[in-house]
C-alpha cells in the first residue's frame, strides 16, 4: 500500500473532503472545525488517542450522524444532508471497530447477498442459485481477491477473527465502492492475522480511496502515505509517516512520550 510519500500537488483529484466539520452535543465538541481531503487512489491513516473523534468523524462522512455545522463533499457534490444509503450508492463504503456480519450465513452466501442488495435484487435471495450466476461469479471473484477462497463454504460464525474482519472488507467491495472507510481493522486481531488483513488492503485496487483508523502505528507507518492526528476532535497535525512521527506534539499525545527532558 505504501507508495509515493511526497507532498500531494495542489490539483490532485479529491475523492472525499470536509469543511469546517463540527459535531457537539450540547457544550460536549467531539469534532470541531475539521478541515480534510482524501485524493482518490490515496492510504491515508487517521490516528489519535482514545476519545480524540475519529470514529464521530467517521460516522459524519458516512451519514450515521449529521454534523453540527460543515460540509461532507464526495467527488466536489455536496452529500452532507444525504442519508447512509445514499451515499453507499454513490461509492462509500466502511467497516466497523466490531464487526456486523451475517453469522449463520457461509463466506459465500453472505457476499453474494450483499451483492444482491447493491443490485436491489436482495428480495430474490433465496431463489436457486443457477438463478444469480453472474453475481455468483462476482462474488466468487471477490472472495478469491480477498484470499477467502478455501472458507468460501464455512460459516461466518466459525471463521477466526482475523478472517471475519476480511468477509467483512468483502461485503463492504460488494458495494463497488469508491472510498473505503476502515474503522480499525485490526482491532482483536493477534498481530500475525493483522498483518495478513493489511497485506489483503494493500492489494486493493488503486482507484479506491481508502481512510482507516489504526491504533498500532507500525501498520499506521507500514501501510499510509499520509496520516491526520486529530487530538480532542481538532486536526493537530497532518503530513507524511515520517513527518508526523517525528512531530514533538504527536510522540507526546499520541505515543505517550512525555515533553519532559
Amino acid at each position: 500500500m505504501k507508495a509515493d510519500t511526497s507532498i500531494l500537488s495542489a490539483d490532485a483529484k479529491i475523492a472525499l473532503a470536509t469543511e469546517g466539520l463540527t459535531k457537539a452535543w450540547g457544550g460536549f465538541v467531539a469534532n470541531s472545525d475539521v478541515n480534510f481531503s482524501l485524493p482518490v487512489g490515496a492510504r491515508h491513516a487517521l490516528i489519535g488517542p482514545n476519545g480524540a473523534g475519529k470514529t464521530t468523524f467517521i460516522n459524519m462522512l458516512t451519514g450515521v450522524l449529521s454534523p453540527t455545522s460543515g460540509r461532507v463533499l464526495l467527488g466536489g457534490e455536496d452529500v452532507t444532508n444525504d442519508p447512509q444509503e445514499k451515499r453507499v450508492r454513490k461509492g462509500i463504503a466502511r467497516t466497523f471497530q466490531i464487526n456486523n456480519l451475517f453469522p449463520g450465513l457461509t463466506v459465500l452466501e453472505s457476499v453474494l447477498l450483499a451483492i444482491l442488495e447493491r443490485r436491489n435484487e436482495a428480495g430474490h435471495w433465496f431463489r436457486p442459485l443457477r438463478t444469480h450466476v453472474p453475481e455468483l461469479e462476482e462474488a466468487l471473484d471477490l472472495i478469491c481477491e480477498l484470499g477467502l477462497e478455501a472458507q468460501a463454504g464455512e460459516e461466518v460464525r466459525t471463521l477466526a477473527y482475523g478472517k471475519q474482519r476480511l468477509v467483512e472488507i468483502a461485503l463492504a467491495l460488494a458495494t463497488r465502492p469508491r472510498i473505503l472507510l476502515l474503522d480499525e481493522p485490526a482491532a482483536g486481531i493477534p498481530a500475525g492475522e493483522s498483518t495478513e488483513v493489511f497485506s489483503v488492503i494493500a492489494k486493493l485496487p488503486s482507484e479506491v480511496s481508502i481512510l482507516f483508523i489504526e491504533h498500532d502505528m507500525d501498520l499506521v507507518r507500514r501501510f499510509s502515505e499520509r496520516i491526520t492526528v486529530l487530538v480532542g476532535g481538532k486536526v493537530l497535525t497532518e503530513g507524511t509517516p515520517d513527518d508526523v512521527m517525528s512531530d514533538p506534539r504527536v510522540r507526546e499525545v499520541y505515543l505517550g512520550e512525555g515533553g519532559h527532558d
